[in-house]
């Protein structure tokens, strides 16, 4: 078995949300491996609640939930791929990560913003940096991105206009994972404007200077791009109301970015000997 946290901060917008959860677990289940996610919504927590270990959340722990997608504390989704167990989970205190006992972390996308700092970051940005400490095999994508940056030290910066364009990568060292990925699709407003030490700057696109890194010695990387927003995935958000038709267009060229979750699903494997 393999398990994985994923910090589930764009859970609101069901296509880019869960739907891109599933998109970032599905290499894992390659085999008929089977998945275990704990998800992570510590944006929807009451201020301040967080608990020892890995206990259930529940629907009187997420006074701020978004009801545009129901909530639910536990669900088995059947992928071509194979079976993944998503269950939600309290937030826990810094001093029981380990009861976690996870073999991977992933950090989406978010609405909210790094340079707009909210209190419920502090325990994500505290999780990363146990991950990296632990050499944890982690991914930080767009937001999850510049809160690794952030919580290790780095800058993130607030650009004066959003950026929604599907764009080449210019790859600045060799690596196993973003070395996979040549064309990324990025939406964001936030930039990574300094790396933070320690770290092996990978990528660049015309508009973003720091669009992946990785973390020397250790299995972390950071893309500033969406690796998990597949075809499909954004033209059901288009369906739903969720981007809009200039949004739509800026996504019609195609991506790799399959690839570069495929290769850190690799990396996860290799790390704990699952063939």
């Amino acid at each position: 078995m393999v398990r994985i946290v994923l910090l589930d901060l764009l859970v609101e917008r069901a296509e880019f949300g869960h739907g891109g959860n599933l998109e970032a677990l599905a290499p894992f289940a390659v085999s008929g491996q089977q998945i275990e996610c704990l998800l992570l919504t510590p944006q929807m927590q009451a201020p301040g609640a967080r608990t020892d270990g890995c206990v259930a959340l529940t629907e009187v722990d997420v006074p701020r939930w978004d009801d545009e997608y129901p909530f639910w504390s536990e669900k088995i989704e059947h992928l071509p791929e194979g079976r993944v167990h998503l269950r939600r989970i309290c937030m826990p205190t810094t001093s029981t990560f380990s009861e976690l006992c996870v073999d991977a972390i992933i950090c989406s996308g978010s609405r909210r913003n790094v340079s707009m700092w909210e209190p419920w970051m502090d325990g994500c940005a505290e999780l990363l940096r146990w991950g990296v400490e632990q050499d944890i095999p982690t991914l930080g994508i767009c937001f999850g991105h510049q809160l690794l940056a952030a919580a290790l030290g780095g800058e993130v910066t607030r650009a004066e206009r959003y950026t929604d364009i599907v764009s080449d990568l210019e790859h600045h060292a060799s690596d196993p994972v973003a070395g996979t990925c040549n064309v990324g699709l990025f939406t964001h407003q936030d930039h990574v404007t300094a790396l933070p030490s320690g770290v092996t700057h990978l990528a660049s696109a015309g508009h973003c200077g720091y669009a992946a890194f990785k973390v020397d010695h250790r299995r972390a990387w950071g893309v500033q791009f969406h690796p998990e927003a597949a075809r499909a995935r954004i033209e059901r958000s288009f369906r739903l109301g969720h981007i809009n038709e200039d949004e739509l267009a800026a996504f019609q060229r195609d991506h790799d970015g399959a690839a570069l979750l495929s290769a850190f699903a690799e990396q996860v494997k290799s790390s704990i000997n699952v063939e």
